[in-house]
C-alpha cells in the first residue's frame, strides 16, 4: 500500500489530530505542518494541495509498517498495550495521534469499518513484525486472528 509523508504550511486541509477520506486515500494530519496519506492513489492525493504552498512529498512505502486492528473489542485490546483513552468520547472515528503501543512510538489513526471500531497502526517497517506478534499476544484472550485486509 502506498505510504506518503507530506510536509507543508497549509499543504492539505486537514487538521492535525484528524484522519478523513479523500477519493480512495485516508489522510492523516500527522503533525503541525505534516500530513501522512495511506492508500490509493496517494501521490496523487498528496500533490493534490493548494498550488501556493512550498511541500515535499516523500514515498515512505517501503519504509513503514501498517497494521489494522478492527472488531467490537478491539479498543480492549489496544487499552493492555496503550496508555490513551480509546472511550468513543475522546478517540473517536477520524482521531489520529502518536504513542506508545507495546514499548513502540507507534501512529495509530481510529478507522472504522461500517460501524465497527477500527485501528490503523503505523511504525517504522524494522519494528512491523514485533507490533504484529505483540497484537496477536495482547489479544488471544479475545480470540484475535490475523486477515489479510486493504485500506479501503
Amino acid at each position: 500500500m502506498a505510504k506518503m509523508l507530506v510536509r507543508g504550511t497549509g499543504a492539505l486541509a486537514v487538521p492535525f489530530g484528524r484522519a478523513e477520506r479523500h477519493g480512495d486515500a485516508l489522510v492523516v494530519g500527522s503533525g503541525p505542518g505534516e500530513w501522512t496519506v495511506l492508500g490509493g492513489r496517494a501521490q496523487h492525493a498528496a500533490e493534490s494541495g493548494p498550488g501556493d504552498h512550498l511541500i515535499s512529498v516523500i514515498d515512505v512505502t517501503h519504509g513503514r509498517a501498517l497494521v489494522r486492528l478492527t472488531g467490537g473489542r478491539a479498543a480492549s485490546l489496544l487499552a493492555k498495550v496503550c496508555a490513551i483513552d480509546l472511550s468513543d468520547r475522546v478517540t473517536p472515528d477520524g482521531t489520529a495521534f502518536r504513542s506508545s503501543v507495546a514499548k513502540l512510538i507507534t501512529d495509530v489513526v481510529r478507522d472504522d469499518r461500517d460501524g465497527t471500531p477500527s485501528y490503523l497502526l503505523h511504525c517504522e517497517r524494522s519494528s512491523g513484525q514485533y507490533l504484529f506478534d505483540s497484537l496477536l499476544d495482547a489479544g488471544a484472550e479475545f480470540g484475535i486472528e490475523p486477515t489479510a485486509s486493504e485500506l479501503r
